[in-house]
């Protein structure tokens, strides 16, 4: 039986544009502890240092929101309408609109304040994706969800092209139950796909392989060289694991205005990145996810799989 207030949040999560809310009781989570300090000791994170920033945080939500009982999870779906040209530098599909964190930020709070007229004092937290939380964890233990083998969160319904957003509260809920079940089965697409082998057979994803880590999280002047040949024309992120998962046939546009792609991003050609200003950059992306690479980073990776 769920209560009114369970039954309130999850309407008002429907009517702010998310497609998915599970909610799951505040713990500690040991069993990812343990595999994200595994992870870390293998060096998986390579130059970005942050993710060993504060540990403790990561994976006890009563550190994050004092008094902590429960933690909701909402996806949002970003699978876009249209797609890039064929022969173009690549882009990953989530950047082609605006900031998604700007985007689901204000829907948080929005969300955290309509909870609070209709139950009352809630201290809470929300979070999206830059803030220490184990979002695919929460998202299993609520019931959206299993971790795929290619570390993408994957819904039975809906597949993987969605952020997910994370909200800490201290108060009770009716919590849903975990999804138990992996429906991988003996798939290996993911595995076999990745154009720099960054997918381990153990549901592990080496981050310091990945193409995305390449492409938007190393800072380094140059790329390395014996990759140039798999990069395959991805200037900013890669889609590869996701666009050869059968789940994402299941994948439909989404209705989120602001996730609409940039006009330039479908349509610019190779010549147009090349010509491309910092000033027109700086004008053109400053609401999208782009400019977290910032124009020096972009004209990086454009020379590199140009060349």
């Amino acid at each position: 039986m769920k209560d009114k207030n369970t039954i309130f949040i999850k309407n008002k999560c429907l009517a702010l544009g998310f497609d998915y809310c599970g909610i799951a009781r505040a713990e500690k989570l040991d069993d990812d502890a343990r595999r994200l300090e595994a992870w870390l000791s293998k060096g998986m994170h390579g130059n970005m240092q942050y993710m060993e920033n504060y540990f403790d945080l990561r994976i006890d939500p009563t550190k994050l929101v004092p008094g902590a009982k429960s933690v909701i999870t909402l996806l949002i779906n970003y699978f876009p309408h249209e797609r890039q040209k064929v022969e173009t530098p690549k882009i990953a599909k989530y950047a082609y609109g605006q900031d998604y964190h700007e985007v689901i930020r204000a829907k948080l709070k929005q969300l955290l304040l309509m909870m609070k007229q209709e139950i009352g004092e809630i201290n809470g937290r929300g979070f999206v994706d830059s803030a220490p939380v184990l979002e695919r964890a929460w998202a299993t233990k609520s019931g959206l969800g299993w971790i795929g083998k290619n570390g993408n969160l994957l819904n039975k319904q809906a597949g993987s092209f969605f952020f997910i957003a994370t909200l800490v509260v201290d108060i009770e809920l009716v919590y849903d139950d975990p999804f138990a079940k992996d429906y991988c089965g003996s798939c290996r697409r993911c595995i076999d796909s990745c154009p720099t082998d960054a997918i381990l057979d153990n549901k592990v994803v080496d981050g310091s392989k990945c193409i995305s880590y390449y492409t938007i999280e190393l800072k380094d002047a140059l790329l390395p060289e014996h990759l140039k040949s798999r990069f395959s024309d991805w200037m900013f992120g890669c889609d590869v694991c996701q666009d050869v998962c059968p789940w994402n046939r299941f994948s439909k546009p989404h209705n989120e205005i602001n996730f609409t792609p940039l006009p330039h991003i479908l349509n610019f050609t190779s010549n147009d990145w090349e010509e491309l200003t910092e000033e027109s950059f700086k004008q053109i992306f400053k609401n999208s996810p782009l400019k977290r690479r910032k124009f020096e980073g972009i004209k990086r990776n454009l020379r590199f799989i140009k060349s």
